[in-house]
């Protein structure tokens, strides 16, 4: 999948993001929607650059667009390619997501999903992955400061 987020950057706006959060939370699933909100609290963070914070708006602008890759109507694999999307944007700031940005997805989360534990099994998931970014990240700033 190709993703360039100038293409998408320009379909976010906070009222699109929320107004398809809202209609399509059930449908999109907990891993969806709690990613889209990390991306979304992270950019609340000053630590984040302009470049990372282009490509979540990317993002969720690919999220709100209305014509996917895959047709988000398509049960059980319409939100794989926004899901997809979502990752490659939330990997440009692991490092900037914080016990707040968690925090706050949660919370926003469980408007949707009700009571959201700690031990939900999409929670876990998207975590897993985004800690698997975070050591890649930091592993890779270790060897270039090694090389350096």
């Amino acid at each position: 999948m190709n993703f360039d987020p100038k293409d998408y950057e320009k379909h976010y706006s906070e009222q699109s993001f929320w107004e398809k959060l809202s209609k399509h939370a059930a449908k999109a699933g907990k891993k969806v929607v709690y990613t889209a909100l990390l991306g979304y609290y992270a950019l609340e963070n000053p630590k984040v650059s302009a470049w990372a914070k282009a490509r979540i708006y990317g993002a969720l602008g690919y999220l709100a667009f209305p014509v996917d890759l895959v047709p988000d109507i398509i049960p059980a694999a319409g939100y794989t390619d926004d899901f997809a999307v979502l990752m490659f944007a939330i990997g440009q700031v692991a490092l900037n997501i914080d016990k707040t940005v968690r925090l706050k997805a949660v919370q926003k989360l469980e408007d949707w999903f009700g009571n959201v534990s700690e031990n939900d099994k999409d929670i876990i998931d998207v975590e897993a992955k985004v800690s698997e970014v975070e050591k890649a990240t930091k592993e890779g700033q270790l060897i270039e400061e090694v090389e350096k």
